[in-house]
């Protein structure tokens, strides 16, 4: 089942909008597929996607360091976060 352009750039918006609610915690990618009711491989593409695109950062390691081995976590970009903030001030 193919998903069309326009609702994935709606669900991309729903994760960069739950990722900013959260900020500044980094959340695991379970979690953000737990919130949009999806895939955690479709969402883990579209993570991927708004990486590439500067909206998102992705962290591989643990708070002591250590380097994940198969999971990520992930943070709204400052740039993207001022870009909401600003959006959301009156």
């Amino acid at each position: 089942m193919k998903i069309s352009k326009e609702k994935r750039k709606k669900i991309s918006e729903h994760i960069l909008a739950f990722l900013y609610f959260n900020t500044p915690k980094p959340i695991f990618t379970s979690f953000v597929a737990r919130e949009t009711a999806r895939d955690e491989e479709f969402i883990k593409k579209l993570l991927l996607e708004l990486k590439n695109k500067n909206l998102v950062v992705e962290i591989k390691k643990n708070p002591k360091g250590k380097p994940y081995l198969k999971r990520s976590r992930w943070r709204l970009s400052d740039a993207a976060y001022q870009a909401y903030n600003n959006k959301q001030a009156p």
